[in-house]
């Protein structure tokens, strides 16, 4: 049988954004790339697979807990840690090694969401 669609669209997180550009230039600056910009829908990539940005300007302010989380696996997680703090992201969960197999640490996004950077512990040499 063959796929509807190309394996990288079949499942597509998209998040609500307040101001599409701000949102925009946070991606940017961690690293996603922009693929698209509609002025109000942007689609951003991360090795191939999407994220959406849907700027929702009538949205109340962002939650104190994050309601979603967007993870994100890198070859090295400490340069991204280091790239947090450059670019003044607030941090919801420090790095460190998890029990789960990840090095791992989560940022809040402009509108709360976490995203989550990690490297499996196997490709440091400590899995």
């Amino acid at each position: 049988m063959d796929r509807y669609v190309d394996p990288t669209e079949q499942l597509v997180t998209e998040i609500f954004v307040r101001d599409i550009k701000r949102s925009t230039a946070f991606y940017r600056r961690l690293g996603f790339q922009l693929v698209r910009d509609d002025g109000d829908f942007v689609e951003l990539a991360w090795e191939g697979h999407l994220l959406f940005l849907d700027e929702r300007p009538e949205m109340g302010p962002a939650p104190d807990a994050p309601q979603a989380n967007v993870r994100v696996m890198v070859r090295d997680v400490d340069r991204y840690w280091e790239l947090a703090h450059e670019v003044g992201a607030r941090v919801l969960a420090p790095i460190r090694d998890k029990d789960y197999g990840l090095r791992d640490f989560a940022i809040a996004d402009p509108d709360g969401f976490a995203v989550r950077f990690a490297t499996r512990l196997e490709d440091l040499g400590r899995g």
